[in-house]
């Protein structure tokens, strides 16, 4: 294996673990999903049947990855996010086969205790604050707080908050790199 383990977790046969990735205490990864290389899951972790997962993700504690969930590279899930998978939720309905794709793309955060009802896309390098419940679509590079969340503002690929001028440009203050504001979202320059 080129990957890690903890010996109290179980790894379903029929899943697949990229180089590098760290599997962390009491998770279950089960058959059918794809988890990429040099990630990191942590405690009590479950990913469920036809989850992918990119590279260099990572997973902190008490986080349950259902059927329907897309994560691209660099995605971050805060302590105890919370994924939807069925809309209308109900014991003695079955409803697997109306499992709805939620999509997390490339860089995006998502805070510790928040909740992502299913169905949605989070945009790249967005960043959902602890404790949102997100009910739409997110824009890429939108910072995103409370029940249900609104959009605040905007931030850079690094996470810090953009100040955009009267030209619509904002620089991140950690990397340097220029931002636009258009009619459609921020573009990195």
């Amino acid at each position: 294996m080129d990957y890690f383990v903890h010996e109290s977790s179980y790894v379903d046969e029929g899943s697949q673990i990229g180089k590098g990735t760290k599997i962390w205490h009491f998770c279950h990864i089960m058959s059918g999903s794809v988890i990429g290389e040099q990630c990191n899951i942590g405690q009590n972790v479950l990913v469920a049947p036809h989850v992918i997962i990119g590279n260099n993700v990572k997973i902190q504690n008490n986080v349950s990855v259902f059927s329907g969930v897309v994560c691209e590279d660099d995605v971050f899930l805060g302590p105890s996010t919370v994924f939807t998978n069925i809309n209308y939720p109900r014991s003695a309905v079955v409803r697997k086969d109306q499992y709805e794709t939620t999509k997390v793309c490339k860089g995006a955060t998502i805070g510790a205790n928040a909740t992502v009802i299913c169905g949605h896309t989070i945009g790249k390098y967005a960043m959902i604050g602890a404790g949102s419940v997100v009910t739409k679509d997110v824009p890429d590079y939108a910072l995103m707080v409370g029940n249900p969340a609104r959009q605040k503002g905007w931030v850079s690929e690094r996470g810090i908050p953009l100040q955009f001028d009267e030209k619509n440009l904002a620089t991140c203050s950690e990397s340097g790199e220029q931002y636009r504001l258009t009619q459609e979202g921020v573009i990195k320059l």
